[in-house]
């Protein structure tokens, strides 16, 4: 069934080209309905796809043609999956499908529904070709593609200016990322004479490659990594994002293309085996995302501004395990973040839907009466990225940290630290928006209302997953024989890497008791401050010192913006004024008006008048008879 392959990706794009040619003519529901349909058949086929792995460890391979060949290097347009990919094409599409469903209800009366629906198509499409391409030129071409939807995503209002610009924004800054990952794959090419995974890693493999060389290319690839995953110093456009209508943020910055620079290391862990400097990298860049973008996640008061800064210390963590070398831990905790953080996104949209568009978390509170199912679901999205004990984000979250303490103890304290600040910021998001009491307009009362069912059934199914999904990769201490079954199911991929080591299960259990306190001490200091005491969080121009400067993110923005985006507008601006205008308009204008004169001249010649002809006529023959006499 390796057609199978092939349809995977062709579905989603065959949405988005019915959606985007025919879907204005049609009704929101079935326009909508026919890009969720789309992407449910992904789904389906992806499952079968993984089942036919789960029987054949060695995958598939799918060659649908030549795209490129020149002397020795040839580069198909082919698909493949084997067990990484499988794992991804079941996130992508399933949890792409439910937020599809979702967006029916959040975007109905949209002026442009259907482009909407269209886009979020041609994204998927995208994705799966990134993840499901053979070779790194198929995994590029994918990757610049969630690239475009990201920007007209994000962008998707753009009547607003300041939407624009954020889209813009996450455009560049993805560029410069990708000119990392660009520079990386002629290197390869140079190095190894090919784009194919299968020959390029097999030949790092043998070992008899120049390891300088080896480390250049993993050290671009994170370069490419780190813009598509907001990682320092490319990640200040992920919170920008949030400019985009809440299915995007959920879809794109939380389940799917914010992972695809996780993906990218895992998929290349090979030639990663080879380059502990890059891995060393990886490692202390993740840590320092991971602290950075949760100290900020504390002061910011957009609830999906919150959620958005989540994200960013999520990702900081995956990256801490893919330094240590612990692939699994990655993808382990990648799969229950896509749950729990679609889940809180799309809570955060269903609260928004309900407040009539209001964002400010200082503006809501009590709306557990009024949402009683948003209420429950964003709450067991927030006990799973807190680390509630035997939700997924408990077992996921502890595997990473576990893996962290063998390989730095250092960096497992910031880890720890790190763990312990989304806590104390998820708590309190969770108790300012639906605990004590309504602080929002009569309006916004009177309009607060739960979301239709086409958004809260998605919140309940991804509920439940983010109650589950550490079932996934159970540790031996809790599994039993059940135990590790995703890192042995991704061992066919990543073999046994020797980031990935074994530790007692006292050690262990002490370190899921240290765990366990943290989030006992941050709920006890939330719950007292934020419930018991009523504390509202202070506007951003009210905050002073340490806080001012967590509010404002560290003045990042402004730092980038007076550093690069100001000299640069400047020099633009100083080259069109002197050089374009002054310079280069001058001279073309002087051309133009030299032509012009000497057009007037000629004019002048050219009057009509016979007589003028012939006395032209006369001296030119004289001219002539004159040259030739006297020659």
């Amino acid at each position: 069934m390796m057609q199978n392959l092939a349809l995977i990706i062709l579905s989603p794009l065959a949405g988005f080209l019915i959606t985007g040619l025919i879907g204005k003519r049609l009704p929101e529901k079935v326009t909508g309905w026919l890009g969720s349909l789309a992407v449910l058949v992904s789904f389906v086929l992806s499952i079968s796809v993984f089942n036919q792995i789960a029987a054949n460890p060695a995958g598939m391979h799918q060659k649908l043609f030549t795209f490129l060949s020149v002397g020795s290097l040839q580069i198909d347009f082919a698909l493949q999956a084997d067990r990484l990919t499988a794992l991804m094409m079941l996130v992508v599409t399933g949890i792409g499908f439910l937020i599809h469903v979702y967006s029916i209800a959040y975007m109905h009366g949209d002026a442009g529904f259907y482009k909407f629906f269209a886009y979020l198509n041609l994204f998927v499409f995208n994705m799966l070709v990134l993840i499901m391409g053979a070779n790194f030129l198929m995994l590029f071409f994918g990757w610049e593609g969630v690239g475009l939807c990201s920007y007209l995503l994000i962008g998707f209002w753009y009547e607003n200016a300041e939407y624009g610009k954020a889209a813009r924004k996450a455009f560049v800054m993805n560029r410069i990322g990708d000119l990392g990952l660009l520079l990386g794959l002629f290197l390869i090419i140079f190095e190894f004479g090919s784009l194919d995974y299968h020959t390029v890693f097999e030949a790092a493999a043998r070992g008899d490659h120049n390891l300088g060389v080896i480390t250049a290319i993993c050290i671009l690839l994170f370069v490419g990594a780190m813009g598509k995953s907001a990682q320092i110093p490319l990640y200040t456009w992920l919170p920008d994002a949030m400019a985009g209508p809440t299915p995007v943020s959920a879809l794109i910055h939380a389940a799917t293309m914010v992972t695809a620079g996780i993906y990218l290391v895992v998929r290349c862990n090979t030639l990663y085996h080879f380059a502990p400097v890059a891995q060393e990298l990886i490692l202390y860049v993740g840590i320092a995302t991971s602290i950075l973008a949760a100290l900020i996640g504390l002061k910011q008061n957009d609830i999906k501004k919150v959620l958005a800064y989540s994200t960013v210390s999520q990702l900081g963590l995956m990256f801490v395990a893919l330094g240590c070398g612990a692939y699994t831990a990655a993808m382990f905790h990648l799969t229950t973040h896509a749950f729990f953080k679609a889940l809180l996104f799309l809570g955060s949209g269903s609260v928004i839907h309900g407040m009539g568009g209001e964002q400010d978390i200082r503006r809501m509170g009590a709306l557990k009466a009024s949402m009683p199912l948003t209420f429950w679901t964003f709450l067991i999205g927030t006990l799973a990225i807190a680390g509630f004990p035997f939700m997924s984000g408990f077992f996921s979250k502890d595997e990473i940290l576990a893996e962290v303490f063998v390989h730095n103890k250092v960096v497992w304290a910031l880890a720890v630290g790190s763990a312990l600040l989304t806590s104390i910021y998820m708590l309190r998001l969770f108790f300012v928006t639906f605990l004590g009491s309504f602080r929002g307009t009569d309006e916004q009362k009177h309009h607060l209302h739960e979301s239709p069912w086409m958004m809260t059934v998605p919140l309940a199914i991804l509920a439940i997953l983010s109650i589950g999904g550490g079932l996934l990769n159970l540790p031996e201490i809790v599994g039993g024989g059940m135990a590790h079954t995703l890192k042995h199911w991704l061992e066919p991929v990543t073999g046994k890497p020797a980031g990935e080591h074994a530790i007692s299960h006292g050690t262990e259990l002490a370190l899921m008791g240290v765990a366990v306190a943290m989030l006992l001490g941050a709920w006890l200091y939330t719950r007292n401050k934020y419930q018991s005491k009523g504390v509202v969080p202070e506007a951003d121009e009210a905050q002073e010192g340490t806080g001012r400067l967590l509010s404002h993110k560290f003045y990042v923005d402004e730092v980038y913006d007076a550093a690069i985006v100001q000299p640069v507008n400047t020099t633009g601006e100083i080259l069109y004024e002197q050089a374009d205008r002054k310079g280069i308009d001058r001279i073309v204008n002087a051309l133009g008006n030299l032509w012009v004169w000497l057009g007037g001249l000629y004019k002048k010649v050219q009057n009509g008048n016979l007589e003028y002809y012939l006395i032209f006529m006369v001296a030119g023959l004289i001219l002539i008879v004159g040259f030739n006499l006297f020659r």
